[in-house]
Parts: structure tokens; C-alpha cells; sequence
């Protein structure tokens, strides 16, 4: 059944507190970067939260820094003062055994001065080593503190009894009249694009994404590898072609570096993150830097969408400052063909994150690209391609023995997979299957989507297997 939106809880602190860690203990997974080092959570993360039936949005925030506005702590600050417009309440979190610093209590008199209500955490609190910074922080003015340990899961009902009065009257309220129920196993088109935007670092993904949403939703900046986390958006766009408003979850991801180059753990741990967040995308952009062109990270990276059977297109940023422009697309586009072999005809298209080239046309495309993701071909159409296709290419008969192929059937979409029966597919040379696979392509619509073929014979009933 339909919901209302959920009440918004924005978590505040200053770094390595553990914000995060509250985050992921109230979604119940791990979805925040967590390490020791300060610093780790850079941009905004939402996630479902709830306490014993209480449901919220839980807003993962950075850490908050005293930096020049235009340094890369600074910036963090800003993203961070900003999540607190239209919250519902507020965390704010210190930590019990460090005791109160100069910047927590820059951070409370900045609460105080807000219109959110707020509830102080004093996490790290297990044993006795938080008593002292919880009596001392009795002196930011915020109220009694809630001690908790968000690492070991203390003190969560007591949080749950300090939320209750700010966001229980705005607890979602289920619309009896509307019905959440749809067909089985047939993907919804009207359902949100699982979209993820990924590339080698700094190609500008943030940007990209914070040109889409129309404000600086997501951290930039000229330092390379700003991003972590992968941070989810969800977003309306509205189609140019018909006008209709058509839902979009974006994700933004760490730049992807060569292995050799990934010696940092945080970063190793962001990119394990973006590897992620490409399972759980239905279609992937693959974002290129016109000013560097097409590497071979960028064919790695190709090749990891396409093993996880995730719609993939190349989209050149950086438009409006290329040189050559035609030449450098046409480059790519021959590179493409022939580093991706399997996958010929892979979307490519030239934007610009600074002006908004091109972006209309690229989420266009990824609307397209899903429709051919998720496609199921009729029985009778494919029965008609499958003859058509054996009667124009033969299967080879080695040794003077044919190669019988029976029928095929499609078992699933979202990647479109197929299974063809038959008699001694064993001896059926790879050339034949990719004949198979690239005439699906062509002549059933799926264009350039990752397709499974599977060759399955009949088991042999006089075998003593």
C-alpha cells in the first residue's frame, strides 16, 4: 500500500564520532563506509531506519570541520548545514570517552540557534569510560544526553524514547484504498531506473549528477577520489520525448583506479562499495573524461558491468572543453568496437555535467537500454527466429555428425537469458554461440544488452552417470 514520505533524521557530529555507525545500527545494514580514520563519510547517505515499529529516513552526514569554505573540509561543512533544511529531528552525536571539545560546542551553539529539534548521543558510552563526557555535556544546553554505543547496539531503546515525541504524529499512514500488489515476475516499467554512474576518478560523476538534481547535492571538487561511498538520489526526471515524469534512483560512485594504484584502504573499501552498488543498477554509465579520452581501466570497467549482466553505456563529460570533438568520438567509438567485442554497438554519447549537454539524450537512453534489458520475446516470435536462424547458418557437423539443435526458450529477463536443448552441444564451437547470441540482438530487439545463452542437452537414460 502507498506511504506518505518518512519523517527525516539527519545524524551531526564532528569526525570519527561514530556517525556512521549510529547510521548503519539504526538501517540495520552496513551501508556507510565505516574505519577508524577521521573523514571517511564525505557526502549524504539516506536509509530506511525504524525502532520497534518507529520509521524514519536516517541521513548519514560529514564530519564537521572548522576548514576554509573553499577546502574540501569546508565544502563538507556546507553539505552538511544543508541536510538540516527540512529535517524532522536531529542527532547529534559526541564522543562519551574523548569528553566535549571546542567543536562540539561550535556545533551545539550552531544547533541551538536552529528550528530542528535535536537529541544529543553521546555514543562510545559502553563501561564506564563515557560517564565524565556525559556529565560535561550536559553543558551544551541540548537537553539530557542519550548514552548509547552504537558499535554494540546499547542504549537503542532509549533513543527510540527520546524520538518518539518528534516523529511519532508523522509516522507514515498507509492508503487503504490504493493496492501495492503487481504482477509476478513481469518488471514494472513505471518503477524507479535503477541508474549508477561510474568511471575512473575524477571524470566527474558528482557533478554530473549534481547538474541532473539542479543543486549541489553531492560533493566536488578538483581533488580526485572526493567520493566514497556510494550515495543513492532518488529523483524525478521529466521526459522531453512525451512529458511524462519518470522516477530515477541515482547513484553516485568512488572512481575506480587500477588495482596496482589502490593501496589505501578506504579506497579499497570504496571501491569494493562501487562494485556494489553496480550489482544492485540496472543500467550502469560509464562515464569518460574527453580530456584523457578511453583507457584500458575504462574496458576493465566495461567488462565488470557486463559480467554482472548490467545494461552499460559510455557517456564522454567534459564536452564543452574537448578538443577535436569529432575525432576524439569516433576514436572511441572504433576502441569500443573493438575492445568490446562482445558487446558491439554499446550506447555512446558526448555531455557536458558543466552546461547539461547531452544529458536529456543519455536518460533517454538508459530508459531505452531498460526496456531492451527487460524485454521478453513472445514463444511464437522466438520459435520463428530460431528456425529462420539455423536454416540460414547451419550448425557445423564434425567428424560427419550433426549437431542437433531442438528448440530454445527464454527463462528470464533483466539479462535477457536463453536456453537452447539439444544433442551434442558439447562439440558446438563458440564461434556458433556467439552467431546465436548476436542474432537475438539483431533480429529480437535487444540491441546492445548483455545476453545469456545457455546449451543444455537431454540427459541420457542409459548413462551410468
Amino acid at each position: 500500500m502507498a506511504k506518505a514520505p518518512l519523517p527525516q533524521v539527519v545524524i551531526i557530529g564532528r569526525p570519527n564520532v561514530g556517525k556512521s555507525t549510529l547510521f548503519n545500527r539504526l538501517v540495520g545494514k552496513k551501508l556507510a563506509l565505516v574505519d577508524d580514520q577521521p573523514g571517511v563519510t564525505r557526502d549524504r547517505r539516506f536509509g530506511e531506519a525504524g525502532l520497534a515499529g518507529l520509521e524514519f529516513q536516517a541521513v548519514d552526514t560529514a564530519g564537521w570541520e572548522d576548514e576554509e569554505p573553499d577546502s574540501l573540509p569546508g565544502r563538507m561543512r556546507a553539505q552538511t548545514e544543508v541536510s538540516l533544511k527540512g529535517a524532522d529531528a536531529a542527532l547529534f552525536v559526541i564522543d562519551a570517552r574523548a569528553g566535549l571539545t571546542p567543536l562540539d560546542e561550535e556545533i551545539g551553539r550552531w544547533l541551538r540557534e536552529q528550528d530542528v529539534p535535536v537529541v544529543l548521543i553521546a555514543n562510545k558510552a559502553e563501561g564506564n569510560a563515557g560517564e565524565s563526557g556525559i556529565l560535561e555535556s550536559y553543558s551544551l544546553g541540548l537537553g539530557q544526553p542519550v548514552p548509547v554505543s552504537a558499535e554494540h547496539g546499547e542504549g537503542i531503546a532509549d533513543l527510540y524514547e527520546a524520538l518518539v515525541p518528534l516523529i511519532a504524529d508523522k509516522q507514515p499512514i498507509e492508503d487503504e484504498f490504493e493496492s501495492d500488489e503487481e504482477e509476478e515476475g513481469e518488471p514494472d516499467p513505471d518503477a524507479p531506473l535503477h541508474l549508477a554512474i561510474v568511471g575512473r576518478p575524477n571524470a566527474g560523476k558528482s557533478t554530473l549528477i549534481n547538474r541532473l538534481l539542479g543543486e549541489d547535492r553531492l560533493l566536488t571538487g578538483p581533488e580526485a577520489g572526493i567520493t566514497r561511498d556510494s550515495i543513492a538520489v532518488d529523483w524525478q526526471w521529466t521526459d522531453p520525448r512525451d512529458g511524462k515524469v519518470r522516477p530515477i534512483k541515482l547513484v553516485d560512485t568512488a572512481g575506480m583506479r587500477k588495482k596496482a594504484k589502490v593501496d589505501d584502504k578506504l579506497e579499497k573499501l570504496a571501491v569494493a562499495d562501487a562494485r556494489r552498488a553496480v550489482d544492485y543498477a540496472e543500467i550502469v554509465v560509464l562515464l569518460l573524461d574527453a580530456t584523457r579520452g578511453l583507457e584500458v581501466q575504462d574496458l576493465k570497467i566495461a567488462n565488470l558491468v557486463l559480467e554482472e549482466g548490467r545494461g552499460l553505456m559510455f557517456a564522454i563529460n567534459k564536452w564543452d572543453i574537448a578538443e577535436n570533438a569529432s575525432g576524439l568520438f569516433n576514436g572511441i567509438r572504433t576502441a569500443l568496437d573493438e575492445g568490446l567485442a562482445q558487446l558491439k554497438g554499446v550506447p555512446l554519447l558526448a555531455v557536458s555535467a558543466m552546461t547539461g549537454k547531452g544529458l536529456d539524450q543519455m536518460l533517454a537512453a538508459a530508459f531505452d537500454l531498460r526496456e531492451q534489458w527487460s524485454r521478453r520475446v513472445p514463444t511464437a516470435a522466438l520459435n520463428r527466429w530460431f528456425d529462420h536462424a539455423l536454416e540460414t547458418n547451419p550448425p557445423p557437423a564434425p567428424g560427419g555428425r550433426r549437431i542437433k539443435l531442438r528448440y530454445i526458450t527464454q527463462i528470464k529477463t533483466r539479462p535477457p537469458s536463453f536456453v537452447v536443448f539439444g544433442t551434442r552441444l558439447e562439440d558446438l564451437p563458440a564461434s556458433y554461440e556467439r552467431y546465436l547470441v548476436n542474432s537475438i540482438r539483431k533480429e529480437l530487439g535487444f540491441g546492445a544488452v548483455p545476453v545469456r545463452l545457455t546449451m543444455r542437452s537431454p540427459k541420457n537414460p542409459f548413462s551410468k552417470d
